[in-house]
């Protein structure tokens, strides 16, 4: 219980160090009027919570409705559309625009323009930071559980999760010299059928007799053979049962039991026929070779060339298995569910950390534009709501809440612990935006910039590796381009009108 505790602290604090890089920095608020902070703190609050209230509106509308698969991709699509722009007008174009314009007049006055390039440097770091503590965040996250947030995150987990069971399970067929003969680029046909089942312990796999109609490639698990009685062997993860199968139906000279459960790859004849029929390749060496030098390499123990040539073999065939991929049932997807305890944690990890870059960067925009209006005078609330950037964020959030609040449901969460996942998010959004408009007032210039910078590169990249993907999972690539555009445009459009 406490080794599991620590890891759940672990993946909190993993995910907070996104917020401290720059507790620590000196102070230098460069101009900003900080007199009646509170009420500026208040606004920050307000702001944060009105860019994340669409997180609860779009999971009660998952709650209540489950919209054509098309028309919620078409959602995500144009919520990540109008992100990107917000995270383009709003963060990188400022700091890239006055580097440009300090540059040109660096080179027609003779001075250095030392602080937009020390901004502008900051910017790109800052990006690629954001970028990179993302990936593996994210990916510490999914190992969690967090991968249940989204669609898109599930389907390509467990994706990743088969490529690698598969590709073991070719690392032991390679040992077949007649499935050597399968070009690598044949993977797919062989993949399709190779299928995945599971046996009890105490399952007869097949009797003395009994005609061989079965290849069997044991991932985890054992089998006891008897030949009368006796018994021959304990066969363990890694080895093939009744291999001889795949030429002819010829009867089995032993019982085959489960010992344990079993995870087992299975090739029956048939499946075999019809990779044969669809690849010449196998026709050739079955005429050329007799069946015993087709199966020798598992008799003779393998030789050294022999085992080369499936290391080899086995290796090209894995690098193929990226061009199959499979939408898994939602049976799979709440059998996966059960098996991570620590799940509905981590996927609220995983929200939050996709949160944490647009909350501080709600505080952040919200600064900068009270530090030019405070010197004008009075200020009011509405003059320094950066609409861009709250309309973008608004319109992202809604369609993740949306898609993920109907991929929980299924999973048979409740609807009030849907709701109180989501609620308790945009509260912390709300209060990110303070943490953002505070430590910007107390950070210099550049370092802000370069916290910005690490913001957009989080959300560039989860935009890229799980909204876009989202999209095309469920509507496909028609839907999401057009609906990306639509987005990007509508965010530009609030620029416009500002």
């Amino acid at each position: 219980m406490k080794k599991f505790i620590n890891k759940r602290l672990a993946l909190v604090v993993l995910v907070m160090l996104l917020f401290v890089p720059f507790v620590y920095s000196n102070g230098g608020a460069s101009g900003v009027v900080v007199n009646g902070s509170s009420k500026y703190m208040l606004w920050a609050f307000i702001l944060g919570g009105l860019s994340a209230l669409s997180l609860v509106l779009g999971s009660i509308l998952g709650i209540l409705w489950q919209p054509n698969p098309r028309l919620t991709a078409g959602f995500t699509a144009f919520g990540a559309g109008a992100l990107l722009a917000a995270l383009s007008v709003e963060l990188i174009a400022p700091t890239v625009q006055e580097f440009v314009g300090d540059k040109n007049g660096a080179l027609l006055n003779g001075t250095t323009g030392h602080n937009s390039y020390l901004e502008f440097i900051f910017l790109i770091g800052g990006c690629i930071l954001g970028g990179v503590a993302f990936f593996f965040l994210n990916e510490a996250l999914n190992s969690k559980g967090g991968y249940l947030r989204k669609a898109s995150t599930t389907i390509s987990y467990l994706n990743h999760k088969k490529r690698n069971r598969y590709k073991i399970a070719l690392t032991r067929l390679s040992k077949i010299k007649l499935l050597r003969s399968i070009p690598p680029s044949h993977m797919d046909v062989l993949v399709q059928h190779l299928r995945h089942t599971h046996i009890r312990a105490g399952r007869t796999l097949f009797k003395k007799g009994d005609s061989l109609t079965k290849l069997y490639l044991i991932e985890s698990g054992e089998v006891e053979t008897f030949r009368d009685g006796e018994l021959l062997g304990v066969l363990k993860e890694g080895s093939l049962v009744g291999e001889s199968a795949l030429l002819t139906n010829e009867q089995a000279t032993y019982n085959a039991i489960a010992l344990t459960d079993l995870k087992l790859f299975e090739l029956s004849f048939n499946d075999f026929n019809v990779i044969h029929k669809s690849c010449p390749e196998l026709q050739t060496i079955i005429e050329t070779e007799s069946k015993h030098e087709l199966m020798h390499d598992i008799a003779a123990g393998n030789g050294e060339n022999s085992h080369k040539n499936a290391q080899v073999w086995a290796k090209k065939a894995s690098q193929q298995l990226h061009r199959t991929s499979y939408v898994p049932s939602q049976t799979e997807i709440n059998q996966e569910a059960e098996k991570q305890t620590s799940a509905p944690l981590s996927i609220w990890l995983g929200i939050f950390l996709d949160g944490i870059p647009e909350s501080f960067v709600i505080g952040a925009g919200f600064l900068l534009i009270l530090s030019a209006k405070a010197s004008q005078g009075v200020v009011a609330f509405t003059d320094v709501v950066p609409y861009t950037l709250i309309a973008g964020l608004f319109l992202s959030n809604f369609p993740e809440a949306m898609s993920s609040s109907i991929g929980m449901k299924k999973m048979g969460w409740k609807p009030l612990k849907i709701l109180t996942l989501w609620t308790s998010l945009m509260l912390m959004t709300a209060l990110g935006a303070i943490f953002g408009y505070y430590y910007g007032v107390r950070i210099p210039n550049y370092v802000e910039i370069g916290v910005e910078g690490l913001a957009a590169g989080a959300m560039l990249t989860m935009i890229a590796q799980t909204m876009i993907p989202e999209a095309v999972h469920i509507g496909g690539s028609k839907v999401t381009g057009l609906s990306t555009l639509a987005g990007y445009l509508a965010a530009v459009a609030f620029k416009v009108f500002e």
